[in-house]
């Protein structure tokens, strides 16, 4: 029997019902024109997204996993030249490097954000690696390879601290891709630029995923690279289809790797409502913070720096005995979820690369802890207090070493 005070993880059902007959409307459209490869469908939504992003070119593309691998190729990116990620995000970050002929190699994150942290970066580059100051491609000590680029990770709907990965990136020679795949609309104080900067616009591309469950989903999959770079822009077209830049006339080896009509059209009809639902995102993760303010002890709640505007395609909070937490949440309806369990460097599809356990000890320990709350535009302020009210109560029964250990006390 359903539980009707349940609350989902997530809702991609209400803002589908509520946009029905103007989703309908983009079907009947391409069903009455048989528009459904490329066309004028896809070509608004790319330069309404474009302008979204505040960058000059939008190319829409299958998935956020193809718009990270023809990103990487476009960009120059070598086959056996060394890609920097990290390792706590979803497998297809570092799938896009490898099918992009790249070798992921990882550095860790900062213990507040997830996110890439700077001086690990500068750490790996500095003892690692060697610089070449006449422009000359960056090399790997150990291996001899080349470090072609670095793909900062926007994890939960939050960018990473750009102003100085780009500012390594600038002096090792990298290329800065980034996966935006959760950040739609996350903004970054630029203290270089003097002014706020979207996600998408501050590397040599970025990667998006429009999956479903995304701030901005298809209702299937779908991705778009986003650049400045009129020739990425171009590469990236014609990687998508083929390697075609006209049909029939191959310019190179490329993929079937196109956004379909449909999508793009209902993603054009959902983008004007995309600033609306973030902000919805963002007054939830200050309720949620208000809720479980005086509850700082027992967890650690998202941390969010003077210079981001995060769009909370996630809230993530650390706890002790997560799984048990999660298994009592369940119990009484409540969903969550845990992104991500295991980093991408213990993966078994990853072992020929050589990491060890404690190689990345902050990923690690909070892969342990972390555990996604409920978080969608249309969660009302009553469904919250109910998460939290059972989230405290389950925490207040853990044992105390475990509350603790989640919140990192000696």
């Amino acid at each position: 029997m359903t539980n009707p005070n349940a609350i989902p993880f997530l809702d991609i059902v209400t803002p589908h019902v509520d946009l029905e007959e103007e989703l309908c409307t983009v079907f009947k459209y391409a069903l009455r024109t048989a528009g459904f490869v490329g066309g004028p469908m896809v070509e608004s939504f790319e330069a309404e997204f474009a302008k979204y992003c505040n960058v000059q070119y939008c190319a829409g593309v299958g998935s956020g996993t193809d718009a990270l691998r023809f990103a990487l190729i476009a960009a120059g990116v070598q086959p056996g030249s060394i890609v920097i990620t990290v390792p706590n995000t979803f497998i297809a970050t570092t799938e896009g490097i490898s099918q992009a002929g790249g070798v992921p190699y990882f550095v860790d994150v900062d213990e507040r954000t997830y996110n890439m942290d700077p001086e690990r970066l500068r750490e790996f580059l500095e003892t690692e690696c060697v610089v070449d100051v006449s422009g000359q491609p960056t090399l790997h000590k150990k291996t001899g390879a080349q470090v072609a680029a670095v793909v900062p990770v926007h994890l939960y709907g939050q960018m990473a601290n750009m102003d100085p990965i780009l500012e390594l990136a600038e002096r090792y020679n990298l290329v800065v891709i980034e996966d935006a795949c959760q950040a739609h609309g996350a903004q970054y104080l630029s203290q270089k630029e003097k002014r706020w900067m979207t996600a998408g616009s501050m590397g040599k591309a970025a990667a998006f995923s429009f999956y479903p469950g995304k701030n901005l989903g298809a209702c299937g999959e779908a991705g778009a690279v986003t650049t400045k770079d009129p020739e990425l822009a171009s590469k990236v077209r014609m990687l998508r289809d083929h390697g075609q830049a006209r049909k029939y006339f191959h310019d190179l080896e490329g993929y079937n790797g196109r956004l379909d009509a449909i999508q793009a059209g209902i993603l054009k009809a959902k983008l004007p409502h995309l600033p609306e639902w973030n902000e919805q995102r963002r007054e939830n993760a200050v309720r949620y913070r208000d809720l479980l303010r005086t509850h700082q002890d027992m967890m650690l709640l998202p941390h969010e720096p003077y210079w981001s505007k995060a769009v909370y395609h996630l809230y993530v909070v650390q706890v002790g005995d997560r799984d048990e937490l999660q298994k009592h949440l369940a119990a009484v309806g409540i969903g969550t979820g845990i992104h991500y369990p295991i980093p991408l460097h213990l993966q078994k599809a990853y072992q020929s690369l050589g990491y060890k356990p404690g190689a990345f000890p902050v990923a690690e320990a909070a892969a342990t802890k972390i555990l996604s709350l409920p978080m969608y535009p249309t969660l009302g302020p009553e469904q919250q207090r109910r998460v939290v009210e059972q989230l405290v109560n389950a925490v207040e029964q853990a044992p105390a070493g475990q509350l603790a250990q989640a919140v990192g006390v000696k």
